[in-house]
């Protein structure tokens, strides 16, 4: 393989094997192989040394070709073994938001499981490299498209998870939010009242606000503020609640709403300004950890394979009203800092700094109708679901050197596919 000019030739592998090795180890077998054959000594006739030189000179040439002739095909791809479904229960499903934190998760179940995925992303808070491993492959398409914008095709199920969900990415630009919350949710519902779909939609734990009820059933109607920083997320995740039901009782169309609390894990996006990505960050850097308020207010943390595994169930079960899915294990900021602290071994310092406007102060689901109606708890400890979240960011730390964590207000950095002509769509 030549090298770009003026660089050094790279060499290649076999199935991780550095290519001269390879070479090394056929000129082993050839010399074992003849040397138990042709260089045997013979009755017959003398052993004749130039050719057994060329019968290992061949069988090297064979062993090399067949080995590139190997790695040309393989340049097809190699992706994660999924399961082999008949087609008559392999189903077409729609992730939006599918390049997401969340919707990547999600989508590599669902590709494990052997159905066929389409993902609709317009990359706003979304990443390519979240679902690399999977394009090109036969059961997948990604679709760059934004829901706000209709969508034609067939599918059998939708997950409908796009919006942005950090208070840094949807207050960036609350109009869109807020479109992309209302039409988009129309345009998937109406794609779904067509197609006769079962549409599942994600909406949150920030339909609560700031709660009056501790922990948060889902009876509770919610404490929000309707015009305030956070209201173009909550009272857009609300409205699509009541689009989801009134299609259901209008239209028959077969619906699912999961409330998600707090979830973190591989993929989050480094600058979406949450809870558990900052400390992080800060904590593996030795910065200040800022914890905005006295770190009095709490939060329920939920692993992100937990959630998966809530909204697969959710999915397929006879279950329509709307389901917390989250981890009762409740933390005060201050405690779940004084944690990330300890879990990465970091002399950073916790800072206080003023609490942002209409900051929920208590957060903790009441989970007895997922326990209940689809057989659902969370597995994995917040312990140990840290312990491969802190893994995830050493490595993108290792690859960009640095990162500077989002705080409020800052929105000009929270995308690095944000542009001024997104800020200003109306």
């Amino acid at each position: 393989m030549r090298g770009h000019p003026g660089t050094r030739s790279r060499g290649f592998s076999i199935m991780g094997w550095d290519f001269k090795y390879l070479l090394a180890l056929a000129v082993m077998l050839c010399v074992g192989y003849y040397g138990g054959t042709v260089m045997k000594p013979s009755h017959s006739q003398p052993l004749n040394s130039d050719a057994v030189t060329d019968a290992i000179q061949r069988e090297v040439r064979e062993q090399v070709t067949a080995a590139v002739q190997g790695l040309q095909e393989q340049g097809k791809k190699v992706y994660p073994k999924v399961a082999h479904l008949p087609a008559s229960k392999r189903m077409r499903i729609l992730v939006t938001g599918g390049a997401g934190f969340v919707g990547s998760h999600l989508v590599d179940r669902l590709m494990y499981q052997g159905h066929d995925v389409v993902v609709a992303d317009n990359f706003f808070t979304g990443a390519r490299k979240n679902v690399e491993h999977w394009i090109g492959h036969p059961h997948f398409t990604l679709m760059v498209h934004d829901v706000t914008e209709p969508l034609l095709l067939e599918v059998d199920r939708i997950f409908h998870l796009a919006c942005p969900a950090s208070p840094p990415h949807y207050q960036y630009n609350p109009i869109k939010t807020i479109k992309t919350s209302t039409v988009g949710t129309i345009n998937m519902l109406g794609l779904a009242k067509r197609l006769r779909a079962r549409i599942l939609f994600t909406s949150t734990s920030e339909v609560y606000g700031d709660p009056k009820e501790h922990p948060q059933k889902e009876t509770y109607h919610g404490n929000v503020n309707p015009i305030g920083p956070r209201a173009c997320y909550d009272e857009g995740k609300r409205v699509a609640e009541t689009m989801m039901y009134a299609y259901q009782a209008q239209g028959n169309v077969d619906v699912r709403v999961a409330r998600i609390f707090n979830t973190f894990g591989p993929r989050m996006n480094p600058y979406d300004g949450r809870v558990v990505s900052n400390f992080i960050i800060q904590a593996l850097q030795g910065k200040d950890i800022t914890v905005y308020g006295d770190g009095k207010a709490t939060r329920s943390f939920q692993y992100v394979d937990d959630l998966v595994n809530g909204l697969l169930r959710l999915m397929e079960s006879d279950y329509d009203l709307p389901c917390n899915l989250g981890n009762p294990d409740e933390y005060s900021i201050k405690e779940f800092a004084e944690l990330v602290v300890s879990q990465t071994d970091s002399n950073s310092t916790i800072v206080y700094k003023p609490k942002t406007k209409d900051d929920p102060q208590q957060r903790k689901p009441d989970i007895s109708v997922a326990k209940e109606h689809i057989g659902w708890k969370p597995e994995v400890s917040v312990k140990e679901g840290l312990k491969k979240t802190i893994q995830y960011f050493a490595r993108e730390l290792g690859e960009v050197g640095e990162i500077n964590p989002t705080g409020p207000g800052q929105f000009a950095s929270v995308s690095s596919h944000s542009s001024s002509k997104a800020k200003s769509e109306p």
